[in-house]
Protein backbone atom coordinates (compact mmCIF):
# COMPACT_ATOMS: atom_id res chain seq x y z
CA UNK A 1 0.00 0.00 0.00
CA UNK A 2 2.56 2.41 0.98
CA UNK A 3 4.24 1.86 -2.77
CA UNK A 4 0.93 2.70 -4.43
CA UNK A 5 0.78 5.77 -2.45
CA UNK A 6 4.35 6.75 -3.05
CA UNK A 7 3.52 5.78 -7.50
CA UNK A 8 0.65 8.38 -7.31
CA UNK A 9 2.29 10.96 -5.49
CA UNK A 10 5.23 10.79 -7.60
CA UNK A 11 3.37 10.61 -10.85
CA UNK A 12 1.70 13.57 -9.43
CA UNK A 13 4.52 15.34 -8.80
CA UNK A 14 5.20 14.95 -12.69
CA UNK A 15 1.90 15.69 -13.73
CA UNK A 16 2.06 19.20 -11.70
CA UNK A 17 5.49 20.32 -13.19
CA UNK A 18 4.81 19.00 -17.03
CA UNK A 19 1.71 21.18 -16.53
CA UNK A 20 3.87 24.36 -15.24
CA UNK A 21 6.03 24.00 -18.56
CA UNK A 22 3.18 23.96 -20.68
CA UNK A 23 1.15 27.10 -18.97
CA UNK A 24 4.52 29.20 -18.82
CA UNK A 25 5.42 28.32 -22.45
CA UNK A 26 1.88 29.08 -23.63
CA UNK A 27 1.85 32.49 -21.84
CA UNK A 28 5.26 33.25 -23.46
CA UNK A 29 3.27 32.25 -26.97
CA UNK A 30 0.54 34.22 -25.85
CA UNK A 31 2.63 37.43 -24.95
CA UNK A 32 4.28 37.20 -27.95
CA UNK A 33 1.31 36.54 -30.25
CA UNK A 34 -0.18 39.82 -28.28
CA UNK A 35 -3.69 38.24 -27.96
CA UNK A 36 -5.92 38.99 -24.96
CA UNK A 37 -5.66 37.80 -21.16
CA UNK A 38 -9.60 36.36 -22.22
CA UNK A 39 -7.79 33.63 -25.31
CA UNK A 40 -4.70 33.17 -22.81
CA UNK A 41 -6.97 32.26 -20.23
CA UNK A 42 -9.99 30.46 -21.55
CA UNK A 43 -8.17 28.56 -23.98
CA UNK A 44 -4.21 28.81 -24.08
CA UNK A 45 -3.90 28.27 -19.75
CA UNK A 46 -6.90 26.27 -19.61
CA UNK A 47 -6.19 23.52 -21.88
CA UNK A 48 -2.68 23.42 -20.55
CA UNK A 49 -3.44 22.87 -17.48
CA UNK A 50 -6.48 20.48 -18.60
CA UNK A 51 -3.71 18.31 -19.82
CA UNK A 52 -3.89 16.10 -17.02
CA UNK A 53 -7.05 15.65 -16.40
CA UNK A 54 -7.69 15.53 -19.89
CA UNK A 55 -5.08 12.79 -20.74
CA UNK A 56 -6.17 10.59 -17.66
CA UNK A 57 -9.64 9.78 -19.03
CA UNK A 58 -8.89 9.31 -22.90
CA UNK A 59 -5.50 6.76 -21.96
CA UNK A 60 -8.04 5.01 -19.15
CA UNK A 61 -11.04 4.33 -22.26
CA UNK A 62 -8.00 3.71 -24.57
CA UNK A 63 -6.04 0.91 -22.14
CA UNK A 64 -7.20 -2.35 -21.64
CA UNK A 65 -4.40 -4.35 -19.71
CA UNK A 66 -6.59 -4.92 -16.73
CA UNK A 67 -9.91 -4.45 -18.37
CA UNK A 68 -12.55 -2.45 -19.90
CA UNK A 69 -14.61 -2.43 -17.34
CA UNK A 70 -12.42 -0.72 -14.67
CA UNK A 71 -11.01 1.64 -17.14
CA UNK A 72 -14.42 2.62 -18.58
CA UNK A 73 -15.17 3.60 -14.87
CA UNK A 74 -12.06 5.50 -14.41
CA UNK A 75 -12.79 7.42 -18.14
CA UNK A 76 -16.27 8.38 -16.79
CA UNK A 77 -15.22 9.70 -13.60
CA UNK A 78 -12.24 11.53 -14.81
CA UNK A 79 -14.57 12.79 -17.15
CA UNK A 80 -17.34 14.03 -15.18
CA UNK A 81 -15.10 14.96 -12.24
CA UNK A 82 -13.01 17.62 -13.61
CA UNK A 83 -16.12 19.86 -14.29
CA UNK A 84 -17.43 18.82 -11.03
CA UNK A 85 -14.43 20.38 -9.28
CA UNK A 86 -13.75 23.11 -11.17
CA UNK A 87 -17.26 24.61 -10.79
CA UNK A 88 -17.25 23.66 -6.65
CA UNK A 89 -14.16 23.66 -5.16
CA UNK A 90 -11.38 25.33 -7.39
CA UNK A 91 -13.79 27.83 -7.43
CA UNK A 92 -14.46 28.50 -3.71
CA UNK A 93 -10.37 27.48 -3.05
CA UNK A 94 -9.96 30.57 -5.40
CA UNK A 95 -11.73 32.87 -3.57
CA UNK A 96 -10.54 31.80 -0.47
CA UNK A 97 -7.53 33.06 -1.25
CA UNK A 98 -8.32 36.63 -1.32
CA UNK A 99 -11.41 36.35 1.56
CA UNK A 100 -9.03 38.19 3.70
CA UNK A 101 -8.23 41.45 1.32
CA UNK A 102 -11.78 41.75 -0.19
CA UNK A 103 -14.16 40.66 2.35
CA UNK A 104 -17.19 38.68 2.06
CA UNK A 105 -18.60 41.96 0.53
CA UNK A 106 -15.89 42.28 -1.87
CA UNK A 107 -15.88 41.46 -5.52
CA UNK A 108 -14.00 39.29 -7.72
CA UNK A 109 -14.15 41.15 -11.56
CA UNK A 110 -13.21 38.74 -14.54
CA UNK A 111 -13.97 40.80 -17.75
CA UNK A 112 -17.49 40.06 -17.90
CA UNK A 113 -17.89 39.46 -22.06
CA UNK A 114 -15.53 36.72 -21.53
CA UNK A 115 -16.90 35.24 -18.16
CA UNK A 116 -20.33 34.79 -19.34
CA UNK A 117 -19.26 33.62 -22.71
CA UNK A 118 -17.49 30.54 -21.02
CA UNK A 119 -20.33 29.91 -18.38
CA UNK A 120 -23.10 30.04 -21.71
CA UNK A 121 -21.35 27.79 -23.75
CA UNK A 122 -20.54 25.48 -20.62
CA UNK A 123 -23.81 24.98 -19.75
CA UNK A 124 -25.07 24.23 -23.39
CA UNK A 125 -22.68 21.51 -23.82
CA UNK A 126 -22.97 19.65 -20.35
CA UNK A 127 -26.80 20.08 -20.76
CA UNK A 128 -26.64 18.13 -24.15
CA UNK A 129 -24.19 15.68 -22.31
CA UNK A 130 -25.96 14.80 -19.54
CA UNK A 131 -29.21 14.17 -21.94
CA UNK A 132 -27.11 11.75 -23.79
CA UNK A 133 -26.94 9.86 -20.70
CA UNK A 134 -30.90 8.64 -21.53
CA UNK A 135 -30.05 7.47 -24.98
CA UNK A 136 -29.15 3.67 -25.15
CA UNK A 137 -25.95 2.51 -26.12
CA UNK A 138 -26.89 0.59 -29.19
CA UNK A 139 -28.37 3.74 -30.94
CA UNK A 140 -24.92 4.61 -31.64
CA UNK A 141 -26.18 7.31 -34.50
CA UNK A 142 -27.94 9.25 -32.33
CA UNK A 143 -25.06 9.31 -29.76
CA UNK A 144 -22.68 10.23 -32.46
CA UNK A 145 -25.04 13.22 -33.42
CA UNK A 146 -24.93 14.44 -29.88
CA UNK A 147 -20.83 13.85 -29.89
CA UNK A 148 -20.59 15.79 -33.20
CA UNK A 149 -22.78 18.82 -31.56
CA UNK A 150 -20.48 18.80 -28.48
CA UNK A 151 -17.38 19.35 -30.84
CA UNK A 152 -19.33 21.69 -33.20
CA UNK A 153 -20.02 23.96 -29.37
CA UNK A 154 -16.63 24.08 -29.00
CA UNK A 155 -15.23 24.92 -32.31
CA UNK A 156 -17.91 27.89 -32.08
CA UNK A 157 -16.94 29.01 -28.61
CA UNK A 158 -12.90 28.89 -29.78
CA UNK A 159 -13.62 31.04 -33.03
CA UNK A 160 -15.91 33.68 -30.65
CA UNK A 161 -13.38 33.80 -28.33
CA UNK A 162 -10.73 34.37 -30.80
CA UNK A 163 -13.26 36.95 -32.44
CA UNK A 164 -12.91 38.89 -29.41
CA UNK A 165 -9.44 39.36 -29.03
CA UNK A 166 -8.32 42.19 -30.60
CA UNK A 167 -10.98 44.60 -28.99
CA UNK A 168 -10.02 43.14 -25.63
CA UNK A 169 -6.37 44.16 -26.38
CA UNK A 170 -7.47 47.62 -27.47
CA UNK A 171 -8.76 47.97 -23.64
CA UNK A 172 -5.92 47.21 -22.15
CA UNK A 173 -7.16 43.51 -21.54
CA UNK A 174 -3.25 42.08 -23.60
CA UNK A 175 -1.32 39.31 -21.96
CA UNK A 176 1.53 39.58 -20.53
CA UNK A 177 3.96 36.69 -19.43
CA UNK A 178 5.31 36.57 -15.56
CA UNK A 179 8.61 36.47 -15.86
CA UNK A 180 11.28 34.24 -17.97
CA UNK A 181 10.21 31.06 -20.14
CA UNK A 182 11.93 28.21 -18.09
CA UNK A 183 13.89 27.09 -20.78
CA UNK A 184 15.78 30.44 -21.09
CA UNK A 185 16.58 30.39 -17.29
CA UNK A 186 19.23 27.66 -18.72
CA UNK A 187 20.73 30.16 -21.18
CA UNK A 188 18.16 29.37 -24.39
CA UNK A 189 16.86 32.19 -26.24
CA UNK A 190 13.10 32.71 -26.58
CA UNK A 191 11.08 32.12 -29.36
CA UNK A 192 8.47 30.28 -31.27
CA UNK A 193 10.58 26.93 -31.89
CA UNK A 194 11.88 26.90 -28.06
CA UNK A 195 8.47 27.90 -27.06
CA UNK A 196 7.26 24.63 -29.44
CA UNK A 197 10.12 22.86 -27.28
CA UNK A 198 8.95 23.38 -24.02
CA UNK A 199 5.34 22.63 -25.40
CA UNK A 200 6.59 19.46 -26.51
CA UNK A 201 8.38 18.18 -23.50
CA UNK A 202 5.71 19.17 -21.61
CA UNK A 203 3.23 17.07 -23.28
CA UNK A 204 5.76 14.09 -23.08
CA UNK A 205 5.85 14.12 -19.37
CA UNK A 206 1.79 14.97 -19.30
CA UNK A 207 1.61 11.42 -20.53
CA UNK A 208 4.10 9.67 -18.98
CA UNK A 209 2.37 10.89 -15.38
CA UNK A 210 -0.73 10.46 -16.37
CA UNK A 211 -0.27 6.63 -17.34
CA UNK A 212 1.07 6.38 -14.02
CA UNK A 213 -1.50 7.87 -12.05
CA UNK A 214 -4.13 5.61 -13.85
CA UNK A 215 -2.09 2.40 -12.47
CA UNK A 216 -2.32 4.08 -9.15
CA UNK A 217 -5.63 4.40 -9.19
CA UNK A 218 -6.50 1.03 -10.21
CA UNK A 219 -4.36 -0.67 -7.18
CA UNK A 220 -5.78 2.31 -4.56
CA UNK A 221 -9.32 1.15 -5.40
CA UNK A 222 -8.77 -2.58 -5.40
CA UNK A 223 -6.40 -2.17 -2.20
CA UNK A 224 -9.79 -0.60 -0.25
CA UNK A 225 -12.29 -1.89 -2.16
CA UNK A 226 -13.87 1.53 -3.26
CA UNK A 227 -15.37 1.59 -7.07
CA UNK A 228 -13.06 3.23 -9.46
CA UNK A 229 -16.31 5.33 -10.82
CA UNK A 230 -16.33 6.80 -7.21
CA UNK A 231 -12.64 7.24 -6.39
CA UNK A 232 -12.24 8.79 -10.31
CA UNK A 233 -14.87 11.09 -9.97
CA UNK A 234 -13.20 12.74 -6.25
CA UNK A 235 -9.85 11.47 -6.24
CA UNK A 236 -8.55 12.04 -10.22
CA UNK A 237 -10.31 15.47 -9.93
CA UNK A 238 -8.68 16.64 -7.20
CA UNK A 239 -5.38 15.80 -7.87
CA UNK A 240 -5.53 16.40 -11.39
CA UNK A 241 -6.68 19.81 -11.28
CA UNK A 242 -3.94 21.31 -8.80
CA UNK A 243 -2.43 23.22 -11.74
CA UNK A 244 -5.99 25.38 -12.29
CA UNK A 245 -5.96 25.97 -8.56
CA UNK A 246 -2.42 27.16 -8.03
CA UNK A 247 -2.68 29.15 -11.41
CA UNK A 248 -5.84 30.18 -10.80
CA UNK A 249 -5.01 31.72 -6.80
CA UNK A 250 -1.52 32.90 -7.72
CA UNK A 251 -3.46 35.00 -10.18
CA UNK A 252 -6.54 36.49 -8.24
CA UNK A 253 -3.92 37.04 -5.65
CA UNK A 254 -2.07 39.29 -8.22
CA UNK A 255 -5.04 40.72 -8.88
CA UNK A 256 -5.35 39.36 -12.32
CA UNK A 257 -8.96 38.18 -11.90
CA UNK A 258 -9.55 37.70 -15.72
CA UNK A 259 -6.71 35.27 -15.77
CA UNK A 260 -7.87 33.51 -12.81
CA UNK A 261 -11.18 32.63 -13.97
CA UNK A 262 -10.63 32.08 -17.18
CA UNK A 263 -8.28 29.46 -16.56
CA UNK A 264 -10.97 27.71 -14.74
CA UNK A 265 -14.29 28.39 -16.98
CA UNK A 266 -12.19 27.90 -20.24
CA UNK A 267 -11.24 24.64 -18.57
CA UNK A 268 -14.87 24.23 -18.18
CA UNK A 269 -15.70 24.41 -21.49
CA UNK A 270 -13.10 22.41 -22.52
CA UNK A 271 -13.97 19.30 -20.19
CA UNK A 272 -17.60 19.91 -20.71
CA UNK A 273 -17.21 19.55 -24.86
CA UNK A 274 -14.50 17.33 -25.81
CA UNK A 275 -14.25 14.82 -23.08
CA UNK A 276 -17.94 13.83 -22.86
CA UNK A 277 -18.02 13.56 -26.77
CA UNK A 278 -15.43 10.71 -26.67
CA UNK A 279 -17.15 9.50 -23.80
CA UNK A 280 -20.38 9.16 -25.49
CA UNK A 281 -19.41 6.96 -27.64
CA UNK A 282 -16.58 4.65 -25.93
CA UNK A 283 -18.07 4.54 -22.64
CA UNK A 284 -21.61 3.16 -21.43
CA UNK A 285 -22.28 6.50 -20.20
CA UNK A 286 -25.37 5.81 -18.28
CA UNK A 287 -27.73 8.12 -15.42
CA UNK A 288 -25.88 6.13 -12.75
CA UNK A 289 -26.58 8.02 -9.41
CA UNK A 290 -22.88 8.86 -8.44
CA UNK A 291 -22.49 10.21 -12.17
CA UNK A 292 -25.90 11.86 -11.96
CA UNK A 293 -25.17 13.16 -9.01
CA UNK A 294 -21.95 15.40 -10.01
CA UNK A 295 -23.75 16.74 -13.36
CA UNK A 296 -26.66 18.21 -10.70
CA UNK A 297 -23.78 19.75 -8.65
CA UNK A 298 -22.05 20.69 -11.42
CA UNK A 299 -24.72 22.47 -13.36
CA UNK A 300 -26.06 24.08 -10.38
CA UNK A 301 -22.82 25.78 -9.65
CA UNK A 302 -22.16 26.71 -12.98
CA UNK A 303 -25.72 28.48 -13.35
CA UNK A 304 -25.29 30.24 -9.85
CA UNK A 305 -22.06 31.77 -11.18
CA UNK A 306 -23.65 33.05 -14.75
CA UNK A 307 -26.88 34.25 -12.19
CA UNK A 308 -24.31 36.37 -10.06
CA UNK A 309 -22.50 37.69 -12.56
CA UNK A 310 -22.87 41.31 -12.51
CA UNK A 311 -21.34 44.90 -14.02
CA UNK A 312 -18.95 45.05 -11.07
CA UNK A 313 -17.90 40.72 -11.19
CA UNK A 314 -19.16 38.49 -8.80
CA UNK A 315 -19.77 38.64 -5.10
CA UNK A 316 -17.55 36.87 -2.95
CA UNK A 317 -20.30 35.54 -1.02
CA UNK A 318 -21.92 33.94 -4.10
CA UNK A 319 -18.28 32.08 -4.65
CA UNK A 320 -18.09 30.69 -1.44
CA UNK A 321 -21.52 29.15 -2.11
CA UNK A 322 -19.82 26.61 -4.77
CA UNK A 323 -18.06 25.51 -1.64
CA UNK A 324 -20.91 24.46 -0.25
CA UNK A 325 -22.38 23.09 -3.32
CA UNK A 326 -19.25 20.58 -3.50
CA UNK A 327 -20.04 19.83 0.37
CA UNK A 328 -23.43 18.92 -0.64
CA UNK A 329 -22.15 16.33 -3.39
CA UNK A 330 -19.62 14.71 -0.59
CA UNK A 331 -22.15 14.01 1.81
CA UNK A 332 -24.77 12.73 -0.82
CA UNK A 333 -22.47 10.38 -2.23
CA UNK A 334 -20.08 9.57 0.61
CA UNK A 335 -23.13 8.42 2.70
CA UNK A 336 -24.91 5.80 0.33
Amino acid sequence: MTGLLLELAIMLVVILVAAELFTNALEHLGERLKISEGVTGSLFAAVGTALPETLVPLLAIAGSRTGGTVNEEIGVGAILGAPLMLSTLSTFLMTLAVLRTRGVNGWVAPERSGFTRDLNYFLCAFALAAVAMYVPHEQMIVRALFSIALVGVYVTYVVMTFRASSGLVDAGHGTEAPGKMFLARLGIPTNLATIGVQLLLAVGLLVWGAEGFIEGVRGVSEAFQVSPLLLSLLIIPIATELPEKVNSILWIRRGKDTLAFGNITGAMVFQGTLLPAIGILLTPWTPRIEVLTGVMITLAAAAWLRINARERGVPVWALLVCGALYATYLAVTLTR
